[in-house]
């Protein structure tokens, strides 16, 4: 069960298709089942229709992808357990965790009281608390969970949502050649979907910085405005803001932005980028499906990192931005990657070494054999 994006506007979506793929080459045999609203039904209509569908499909066991941003942050998916089938087993994955709560007015140190009762969660309704397996993609999000529900979930990371392609290396070379690029000229790459958390905004404010070193240098921006976190008309004026600071900023000439385009060429843009930025304003994690991806592709990579993010910081794989929101940190860490060819390839290797423990074998192999242990205690 999984939120009503579709894959090329939200990430959720896109690696719910991906471990379908994944599962059914491992022996498991997927239905997706989509909470979607109908026209004027709401989410309680949709979330309803949902469980009857799973009620009819009888399943050994249900899965349910959770991230607040998918079901445009309704509380009504976290109610899922009562309408769902009690002698199936329930396992939820949350993919965003650690800033929601339904309802927000309420203080953090009652959530905590409603919390130990482990009848509640804030983030997800009834979700944790009656799932018999929870999956969380990133150690930040275990520990988190461990502390509120008092259970120890299962880490199963996301894998790269884009595969190096056959032949996308020839066709970075070329998409160089129709960018115009000199020969020599630095290109950096944003990939993902684009959203006030990711930090372009920042990124565009360090390049007028970073083009009084690199007078040629360009910024390429790899992914689409309107997705499930960001609707069109939010898009559309994110768009129109970051198009004004590039004109004041004086750089809007040395910034293309391609929309979504299909996965092959978003692997041609990676390897066509010198470096990859992504300057999230909350911290890049191993929950970025884009980060796992350019890593996997071989391309120098600048990050932020959230806080408590060890893994990181202590891999080796990445360039560490030294400040979240601060345009100056980002031209520091670029500048430095762009000036030293030597840090580069090494990060290229690191990065390349690290990713390859993320592959969507490995993440279906996890999961049917949480299934397996799941239906065994229950005894199906």
């Amino acid at each position: 069960m999984h939120g009503p994006g579709r894959p090329d506007a939200d990430g959720v979506s896109d690696y719910v298709v991906n471990l379908g793929r994944a599962l059914d080459e491992v022996g498991v045999d997927v239905t997706p089942v989509p909470v979607r609203p109908d026209g004027a039904a709401g989410w309680r209509a949709a979330t309803a229709d949902a469980a009857r569908t799973v009620r009819r499909l009888r399943p050994d066991l249900v899965h349910v992808q959770f991230a607040p941003s998918a079901y445009r942050f309704s509380g009504h998916p976290g109610l899922l357990p009562l309408r769902l089938p009690r002698n199936v087993p329930l396992v939820t994955t949350v993919h965003e965790y650690g800033w929601w709560a339904v309802p927000r007015w309420l203080p953090g140190a009652l959530w905590s009281l409603v919390e130990r009762t482990r009848l509640w969660d804030r983030e997800t309704g009834r979700l944790v608390p009656a799932s018999a397996a929870v999956i969380v993609t990133n150690d930040g999000h275990r520990t988190l969970v461990a502390a509120r529900s008092g259970r120890g979930p299962a880490h199963i990371p996301i894998a790269p949502n884009v595969a190096d392609h056959v032949g996308a290396a020839t066709a970075g070379r070329r998409l160089r050649a129709d960018l115009g690029l000199p020969e020599g000229a630095p290109l950096l790459a944003f990939f993902g979907f684009v959203h006030p958390v990711k930090g372009l905004r920042h990124l565009i404010e360090a390049l007028p910085d970073l083009r009084r070193s690199h007078p040629d240098l360009r910024l390429l921006v790899v992914g689409g405005f309107t997705s499930q976190a960001l609707p069109e008309p939010e898009a559309r004026a994110f768009r129109a803001e970051l198009d004004a600071l590039a004109r004041r900023a004086g750089v809007a000439d040395a910034i293309t932005v391609t929309g979504h385009v299909p996965v092959e060429e978003v692997s041609a843009a990676l390897h066509a980028a010198d470096v990859v930025v992504l300057p999230f304003t909350a911290g890049a994690s191993t929950k970025s499906g884009a980060l796992l991806a350019a890593l996997a592709h071989g391309v120098p990579t600048a990050v932020t990192v959230p806080d408590d993010d060890t893994e990181l910081r202590a891999s080796g794989a990445v360039a560490v931005i030294g400040a979240r929101r601060d345009s100056a940190a980002i031209v520091r860490a670029v500048g430095r990657l762009l000036t030293d060819p030597v840090l580069r390839r090494r990060l290229a290797e690191r990065g390349r070494a690290f990713a390859s423990a993320y592959s969507w074998p490995r993440v279906a192999a996890a999961h049917r054999d949480l299934y397996v242990r799941t239906l065994d205690r229950a005894g199906a």
